[in-house]
């Protein structure tokens, strides 16, 4: 622990100069006695680090040293700066190591290059939950993280929508979706996918197991995310839409739903409407997705939503008739 710590602190000064003792103590979570401490550490290690008293005094390195990490060119630690979010780090207890690793990228820099680097936390900030949600509680992460590591199967209490189940998992890995977890595991020799906010409760076992032969995790939530999105368009309806008003399509449905019925439309009639074939998960979520689009849309097909469609549209006349 105090290993990594004067480490951070060596990089602290190497990047930023010049900084008081109690500044050093705040960044590291330390006593400002501590940061004394650690500094005469160092000092007698051979780093020909050294404090000043008084206005303007503070903790420094003699001009001129530096550890250097070489091979990264202005543009990579750019990248480097950019990856990863701050809160999913935390999430998987590696908020300190991703502190630590930018510190090492920043004080491997040439001044010249550091001030641009810098600028990217300026700039660029990723916010990945949606608006007006707030985290998930997420309690299991710290045992399901420990087992990711160590490749050990998980004994897992979860929570569905009609009771709570007990599985055994051997977790492959964590994905954030949309400022959700999920963690993608084997069970039965079957791959599924668990939203890490329903584990109530999970528990490393001391049974190690082999990762399937060629798994990778980008390449199976791809897949997985489409062949979800595919099975949940059970429903489907054949419409006309007025061709200059296709974008409410992407306004008012799901994108995968919006990308499929523009995929489908033919050419415009006389009328300049095109023919569209729109599909949901009901029709309750078809009937909610393109009232909207009132009169730019016409039902077609199945009668049944035409059918309730038009009521609506009476009633709604009704409801104003008297305006």
């Amino acid at each position: 622990m105090r290993a990594s710590r004067l480490l951070r602190l060596l990089l602290l000064l190497q990047t930023r100069g010049n900084i008081s003792a109690p500044e050093l103590a705040a960044e590291l979570e330390v006593s400002v006695r501590t940061v004394y401490r650690d500094v005469e550490a160092l000092s007698a290690a051979g780093v020909p680090v050294y404090s000043q008293q008084g206005r303007g005094g503070g903790v420094r390195l003699l001009d001129g040293f530096r550890t250097r990490v070489t091979g990264l060119t202005s543009e990579e630690a750019d990248a480097v700066l950019l990856t990863g979010l701050p809160g999913a780090a935390a999430d998987l207890g590696l908020g300190t190591v991703l502190a630590t690793a930018q510190l090492k990228v920043l004080a491997a820099l040439p001044p010249e290059m550091r001030g641009r680097a810098t600028r990217i936390a300026d700039r660029v900030h990723v916010d990945a939950p949606g608006w007006f949600r707030r985290p998930e509680d997420t309690p299991a992460m710290a045992a399901i993280t420990d087992a990711l590591w160590h490749d050990r199967t998980l004994a897992v209490r979860y929570r569905r929508a009609d009771r709570e189940v007990r599985r055994e998992l051997d977790p492959l890995g964590l994905v954030l979706k949309a400022g959700t977890w999920y963690l993608v595991a084997q069970s039965d020799g079957h791959i599924r996918s668990y939203r890490v906010g329903r584990i109530l409760a999970a528990t490393p076992t001391d049974r190690t197991f082999t990762r399937p032969p060629g798994f990778q995790l980008a390449e199976h939530w791809a897949a997985a995310q489409e062949e979800f999105a595919r099975s949940m368009l059970r429903v489907r309806a054949r419409c006309r839409i007025a061709a200059d008003q296709l974008g409410l399509l992407r306004l008012f449905l799901d994108p995968a739903a919006a990308a499929e019925a523009l995929a489908t439309r033919g050419e415009p009639d006389a009328d300049g409407r095109v023919e569209v074939t729109v599909r949901a998960e009901s029709f309750d979520v078809l009937f909610h997705g393109l009232l909207p689009m009132g009169a730019h849309l016409e039902v077609l097909d199945p009668p049944e939503l035409r059918a309730r469609m038009a009521a609506t549209a009476r009633a709604v006349v009704a409801l104003y008739a008297d305006g």
